[in-house]
């Protein structure tokens, strides 16, 4: 950023100091700097990273007022991602995770090239790219990729676990105009070069717990939650794992020979998928309905009960369905993770 001022901000309560550059948001600098603050969508409509400002002189970009409303602003509450210093800071974290912030990755710019894309059903697809130098992320977390052709960038998580830090994989919808998804039946060749950033994202997985681990998707809602469970059957541990996937019909099913072979690895493992609209005759036997209809049955009948941590990916709705029925259930609310996929906006 060549002679940029730049200010010092310190964050409270867990102490921790980090520098801002002018023409950056807070959000960025602690990025860049390896500082894992909660945040969402980045762009100023979520909230996740809503904090109050203590003291220091700051500008605010334009953000959404659902995010961020006025009698919230005029209280000293700002939004991280929309926040531009013009003096040294201080703030005061209103989210925030220790074991996050212990572990950290500073996110970096990647160059890549399309290995392939196949389709896991009509509308979910497969993305596989090679990075030109090793990307360490945490399972859950995901990047922005972008196509420096057309200058569209889209935010993904990583479906394959850490560990092949070179080759990234990503279950993606595909929306008939969707500016990226689009491109995934055959427009983005084997070689297209694709921009990589990140890592972001703070629904990963957490080691060393004992209780039940409750994974909750729908749609490509399995991309970060396949990266979660591949993960946790390397990790060696012996927790428990219930996996609770939506999907409309049975034709929107993937990966179930995967699921299958994945919970052979694992000591105690269920696959619950469900479908919202299953036809009559396709010989469906397993659970109907929506997927927090199901889960809310499932913590009625007690089948949750040494449930520690859960992680929810996909769809806003689901999301929004599925969120307040895990608050009902023995889990820290502090131990329910979620990503919602919000569709692009054009």
């Amino acid at each position: 950023m060549g002679d940029a001022q730049v200010y010092k901000v310190r964050l409270e309560p867990v102490g921790v100091e980090m520098d801002v550059e002018e023409g950056e948001t807070v959000l960025e600098a602690a990025f860049r700097q390896g500082i894992a603050l909660m945040h969402g969508c980045k762009e100023g409509q979520c909230g996740s990273c809503k904090s109050r400002l203590i003291g220091g002189d700051i500008e605010l970009l334009k953000y959404s007022t659902f995010a961020l409303p006025d009698y919230e602003r005029e209280t000293e509450h700002v939004l991280l991602c929309r926040t531009h210093a013009y003096s040294d800071l201080e703030i005061e974290l209103l989210n925030f995770d220790e074991e996050l912030l212990s572990r950290a990755i500073p996110v970096k710019t990647y160059s890549a090239t399309v290995i392939e894309t196949k389709a896991l059903t009509h509308d979910i697809r497969q993305l596989d790219i090679e990075l030109d130098k090793p990307l360490k992320f945490w399972a859950g977390q995901y990047v922005d990729l972008a196509l420096p052709a057309t200058g569209v960038t889209r935010s993904f998580s990583m479906s394959n676990a850490p560990g092949d830090d070179r080759r990234l994989s990503f279950i993606i919808k595909k929306y008939p105009d969707g500016a990226f998804s689009s491109l995934l039946d055959g427009a983005l060749a084997p070689g297209e070069a694709v921009a990589v950033k990140g890592p972001y994202g703070t629904c990963s997985r957490r080691a060393g717990r004992s209780g039940a681990m409750v994974l909750v998707g729908g749609g490509s809602g399995m991309s970060p939650l396949w990266s979660i469970l591949t993960d946790q059957a390397r990790s060696g541990e012996t927790r428990p794992v219930r996996f609770y996937y939506g999907a409309r019909t049975k034709a929107d099913l993937f990966m179930l020979d995967e699921i299958a072979a994945i919970g052979e690895r694992i000591s105690d493992f269920q696959f619950i998928p469900a479908l919202s609209h299953g036809a009559p005759d396709d010989g469906w036997e397993g659970e109907t309905g929506l997927i927090h209809e199901v889960v809310q049955g499932h913590l009625r009948a007690g089948r949750l009960a040494d449930a520690e941590d859960a992680y929810t990916c996909g769809p806003p709705p689901m999301i929004d369905a599925v969120l307040p029925v895990l608050r009902m259930s023995p889990i820290e609310p502090e131990h329910i993770y979620f990503d919602k996929f919000t569709p692009a906006t054009r």
